[in-house]
């Protein structure tokens, strides 16, 4: 009986043999109830090939009876790329991951792909390339002085290429640079079509899941930094990593999505002429180094991204609003909490920020996210109002609520310590049950500025 997927069929289990209706006794060995219905699948993608295969129907089993896999994670060799994909890829695992041009992409999954081959455990690389030569791909390995040895390299754009080379090499680590370049003739001639990126990924993707091995995909990005094509393929991946950059030759990583681990984890890279190195020490990264005392708008806080800790600079800048109604300019911190900050401030401490235009930035380039910045954001905030600076060496963090309250975070002792240890003596953490601190914004912006 036909189906919309395939068509239904009946094997042995005990000899193989097959035919279209159930019977209760197998007309070639004998054995009765041993015909087990299948499904002759033409889009079923099998270790043995592709096209019209038999599979048995799917059934549901009970989730104890599952043995846990051991060794599930593949190391890229690169620790800061292992960290934010949670301690390294998972196996049967699509990633996509996501960027500008010239952000080095390319130039990460190249140096992964030599930390791959070169690892000693028989891993071996494909590198599908649709937008490069293998000639420029080759001058890119020799000017990083990589070992290029167990790398495989394929330069087209047909799918058909691609899945024929992966059923006849099985490598362990995949590299499609990039998905928006691959087209299938099934879905149209013109890549980067929504269906073409559909169809093509849904290949790839299913290959992968039948093997222990791990899918890197790159993807074009828009103007506004995000992935370009349809959201179903974000949610066809298993992780989605989005690679940025500041103004320096730093590039930060991090996950948009992880179903294998966090999405907190941040990995930091400098840009160099033997690639990508990464960043060992990070914690005073992101604070400017001055010989004299720091201006006035200038607020220190440490904060967690993922299980690190780092002391960032939060800088402020208050001017005379240029039209009847003032505005605020803050790319690293959400201009809504830089708005609520500002209001809290205005309502419990009479300071006026509704005829200003406010200006925010984070020393380093790096995006702020977690409320722990709210007490460091109201210090700069007030002292680039009033043109009073921070003293030198004062750190502060805490969360703040509407009514001017200065909430406890968590990890605490650990941010402490970080401070402490980059030379902060005047630390200023919110009011606990078991020991005094700060209270509300008023005794903040008292013990800050006297």
């Amino acid at each position: 009986m036909a189906k919309k997927n395939g068509s239904i069929s009946y094997r042995c289990s005990s000899c193989g043999y097959t035919q279209p209706r159930w019977l209760g006794r197998c007309p070639e060995c004998g054995e009765w109830n041993s015909l087990e219905e299948i499904i002759i699948d033409k889009n079923n993608v099998t270790p043995a090939g592709r096209g019209k295969e038999a599979v048995e129907k799917n059934k549901p089993v009970g989730l104890a009876s599952i043995q846990a896999q051991e060794n599930s994670r593949l190391s890229t060799g690169i620790t800061e790329f292992d960290r934010v994909l949670g301690g390294g890829a998972a196996k049967r695992s699509a990633i996509l991951l996501g960027g500008e041009p010239g952000i080095g992409k390319s130039t990460l999954l190249l140096q992964t792909a030599a930390s791959v081959s070169k690892s000693g455990k028989g891993d071996s690389v494909l590198y599908i390339s649709g937008e490069e030569s293998a000639a420029q791909i080759k001058e890119r390995a020799d000017r990083l002085e990589l070992n290029c040895t167990g790398i495989n390299i394929l330069c087209t754009s047909r799918l058909e290429d691609s899945l024929d080379a992966l059923d006849s090499l099985n490598p362990t680590f995949v590299i499609i640079d990039s998905i928006q370049t691959i087209y299938s003739a099934e879905a149209g001639i013109i890549p980067g079509t929504v269906n073409q990126l559909k169809y093509c990924a849904n290949e790839f993707i299913s290959w992968v899941k039948e093997r222990d091995s791990v899918l890197v995909m790159t993807a074009h990005v828009t103007k506004e930094g995000t992935i370009a094509g349809p959201k179903s393929l974000e949610h066809m991946v298993d992780t989605v990593i989005s690679f940025e950059r500041n103004a320096d030759d730093i590039r930060f990583l991090h996950a948009q999505k992880n179903r294998f681990g966090s999405v907190d984890e941040i990995g930091i890279f400098s840009m160099s002429e033997k690639g990508l190195e990464p960043v060992v020490n990070p914690a005073s990264l992101f604070l400017t180094k001055r010989k004299e005392n720091q201006p006035a708008g200038v607020a220190c806080t440490p904060v967690f991204e993922g299980s690190r800790v780092f002391l960032v600079e939060i800088q402020a800048l208050t001017v005379a609003a240029k039209a009847s109604v003032s505005r605020i300019y803050s790319e690293k911190i959400d201009s809504g909490r830089v708005a609520r900050v500002a209001a809290v401030i205005e309502k419990r401490c009479g300071l006026c920020f509704s005829d200003q235009d406010i200006y925010v930035n984070v020393a380093g380039g790096i995006k702020l996210s977690e409320s722990s910045i709210d007490a460091a954001l109201a210090a700069a905030l007030y002292s680039a109002r009033t043109d009073i600076a921070v003293k030198n060496g004062t750190a502060v963090f805490g969360e703040l609520s509407l009514a001017g309250e200065v909430r406890p975070v968590n990890k605490t002792k650990q941010r402490i310590k970080a401070a402490e240890g980059l030379g902060f003596s005047n630390i200023l953490a919110p009011a606990d049950d078991d020991k005094s601190g700060i209270s509300d914004i008023k005794a903040l912006i008292k013990t800050i500025f006297r």
